[in-house]
């Protein structure tokens, strides 16, 4: 610490001593007032600078890729239970006869029958039976579904007439298709006419029977809604019945695309130069069981094809019904 006469000395050396630095204030805290009056000064504190708030989140990422990887996800594991049993029946029928379990000379391992599909499919033989087959098929069945539904639709609508033709279809629809296969032959000759009108006389039955019923069980709060709208027959049907009975007229369609294959096949080992029929009933009398066994997969395949064009076909149609939850 320096004395008045330690300054004196160094003021006439021409030294000075440094100034002290002037002391920091903090900024006022608390009571301004009372720092004032104890004689310290009140400096402003700047402005505090605008605090920036917390980083904004990141937008959640869209869950597009997710749910579409979930969709595939899901998709495959579908695929994957629908075919489990396929595979496993196709490595049965592999097994089984070069394991001697079966006699392999009456069920050829799937192996030798899908070489004898392949060269039936070579030589063109499959496709000329499978398009004979096919034309004879879907002729009586389009044929059946064009009679049956409007049938259907008014011996459902109209009490009269159902009272009128009730017996008569108890006893039609009650007798078997192949057991009137004789009858339509001698009637109609073993050509084409007979085999399409046996496939039509099939397919009729599930058509017509489950258009009836379809009609009967619509809603009958929504037809005296339609009623009180004064709306005309004609409209009702489009409007109301008809967009009801669609699930159920579907079911009897579906029902008829199986039968008409089936019905036909029978038909075709009667009397027949060409078909899918023909060529198993042909195949078991040559003893060529692969190609015996081919034609039969052949129409499984067509089968499960055609069922579920009607599937697509019905889904297209019935695009204005709610979902039901699973």
């Amino acid at each position: 610490m320096t004395t008045g006469t330690d300054t004196t000395a160094l003021a006439a050396a021409g030294l000075t001593a440094p100034a002290p630095a002037p002391a920091e204030t903090a900024p006022a805290v608390g009571n301004a007032e009372g720092t004032a009056r104890a004689g310290a000064p009140v400096l402003k504190s700047p402005a505090p600078a605008a605090v920036a708030g917390p980083p904004e989140k990141p937008a959640p990422a869209p869950t597009r890729t997710k749910s579409g990887a979930l969709a595939v996800v899901r998709g495959l594991k579908a695929v994957a239970v629908r075919t489990a049993a396929l595979l496993a029946l196709t490595a049965l029928w592999e097994i089984a006869p070069r394991a001697g379990l079966v006699d392999a000379t009456f069920l050829p391992p799937i192996s030798e029958v899908a070489v004898a599909w392949w060269e039936l499919a070579g030589d063109g033989q499959l496709a000329d039976h499978t398009q004979a087959s096919l034309i004879r098929s879907f002729g009586g069945f389009a044929i059946a579904v064009a009679v049956a539904v409007p049938l259907g639709l008014l011996i459902g609508w109209y009490r009269p007439l159902a009272d009128f033709l009730g017996p008569l279809l108890e006893v039609f629809r009650n007798t078997a298709a192949l057991a009137l296969l004789p009858v339509f032959v001698l009637l109609l000759g073993i050509g084409e006419t007979s085999k399409v009108s046996i496939v039509v006389y099939a397919c009729l039955w599930p058509v017509l029977l489950n258009t009836i019923s379809a009609v009967r069980n619509a809603d009958p709060t929504l037809i005296r809604l339609a009623r009180s709208m004064d709306l005309s027959t004609p409209r009702l049907f489009q409007k109301v019945i008809l967009p009801a009975s669609v699930p159920a007229i579907f079911t009897g369609i579906r029902l008829a695309g199986a039968v008409s294959i089936l019905v036909l096949v029978a038909a075709e080992m009667i009397g027949a130069k060409a078909g899918l029929g023909y060529l198993i009933n042909a195949s078991q009398f040559n003893f060529a069981i692969p190609q015996m066994y081919a034609g039969i997969v052949t129409i499984s395949a067509i089968g499960v094809a055609f069922n579920q064009l009607l599937v697509t076909v019905e889904r297209r149609l019935s695009l204005w019904r709610v979902p039901t939850s699973s």
